[in-house]
């Protein structure tokens, strides 16, 4: 008798086309910002020579700015995205708080994340810590290097400009410039810090929960794979 079982897969679309893209546009923006902004906190060693036929911090700071761009108008495009694309789409912004449940299934999770609990329960979306992750560490974490950074990227634009009116009401709750150029540094790692668990819990669910993470976010399918006869 033969112990091979066939293995079922089933496959339901989860996240559309513009959501996969925003994705990985805010993936390289991030690392872009992640990258140039260490940086300019800590800059290299001085080049020997003029300055102007360098420009070396001069391109890293273009870089910096460009891909702040980036990360803000990607944000207001998924904030649309929301509202027009499907359920799955609103996760990031509406977690299910108010539901008992909810908080329920977010502990089972957790059980599961520390190897408390040997199967883990299956979602076509997010589960719920997922959602409360993304909510209140990358949501909010994102909001605030965004308005952190236009605040002081308004400083060097100058009053009257639109950073400066949009995002100038941020430097008057930092006592003085540095504080808020700390924060925002504080804030890049608060931020790098839930990338690097993110892609663990993304790799880590694709090998023991039998559904796929990772290339979900690429062909925009959730595969959940059944091997029991």
């Amino acid at each position: 008798m033969s112990n091979e079982h066939e293995e079922k897969v089933l496959s339901i679309y989860v996240y559309e086309a513009p959501l996969r893209l925003w994705h990985w546009i805010n993936a390289l923006a991030i690392t872009v910002l992640a990258v140039t902004g260490y940086l300019i906190g800590s800059p290299p060693e001085a080049m020997i020579g003029e300055a102007s036929e360098h420009y070396r911090m001069g391109i890293i700071r273009f870089l910096h700015f460009g891909a702040g761009y980036v990360l803000l108008f990607g944000f207001i495009g998924r904030i649309y995205w929301a509202f027009a694309g499907n359920e799955h789409a609103r996760e990031l912004f509406v977690p299910k708080m108010y539901s008992i449940l909810w908080w329920k299934e977010l502990l089972t999770e957790l059980k599961w994340y520390l190897f408390l609990t040997k199967e883990p329960h299956k979602y076509v979306g997010h589960n719920p810590l997922a959602q409360f992750a993304m909510f209140f560490i990358f949501l909010v974490g994102m909001v605030f290097m965004i308005c952190t950074g236009f605040a002081l990227y308004s400083e060097g634009a100058g009053a009257g400009t639109w950073s400066a009116v949009a995002f100038g009401w941020v430097r008057d709750i930092f006592p003085n410039s540095q504080t808020l150029h700390t924060w925002h540094h504080l804030g890049m790692w608060y931020l790098l810090t839930f990338v690097m668990a993110h892609v663990y819990v993304a790799i880590r669910e694709d090998i023991m929960s039998r559904q796929s993470i990772v290339s979900t976010m690429i062909s925009g399918h959730r595969l959940f794979k059944d091997d029991r006869p």
